[in-house]
């Protein structure tokens, strides 16, 4: 028997409305709607997905924690950061963290954190020898 494995995890946060749930990853981070169940436009799931990430919008989300935090891997932070930082409130710009990864984070409209990891920034010196 050929054992299975698993091919892709996806990350379901809380949210209050899916009205503006959609409004905030389509409409502001570039998401798109892969499917949704609704009968009000307020309460159901949602899918979504950009590229290889995908999140599920679940309002409300009864039976588990609120305040939820999802990390989205990325090729370059500083590009989703030029993209994302005139659309959505950033604390704060990538930075380098001593981990090794460079990092920023936000919160979605339901309280949500948003934490945004690609790899450290290489120097100008760094890429001028490379």
């Amino acid at each position: 028997m050929k054992a299975r494995t698993i091919e892709r995890a996806v990350a379901i946060l809380p949210g209050d409305d899916l009205g503006p749930a959609k409004e905030f990853y389509v409409g502001k981070l570039g998401f798109t709607v892969l499917w949704e169940a609704t009968a009000d436009g307020k309460s159901g799931i949602m899918g979504l997905e950009r590229g290889t990430i995908e999140l599920t919008i679940d309002c409300p989300m009864s039976g588990h924690g609120r305040d939820a935090c999802v990390s989205l891997r990325v090729d370059d932070a500083d590009a989703y950061y030029e993209e994302w930082r005139h659309k959505v409130a950033i604390p704060r710009p990538p930075r380098d963290e001593e981990w090794g990864a460079r990092t920023f984070g936000f919160q979605d409209p339901s309280g949500n954190t948003i934490f945004v990891i690609g790899p450290l920034r290489r120097s100008p010196l760094t890429r001028a020898r490379a």
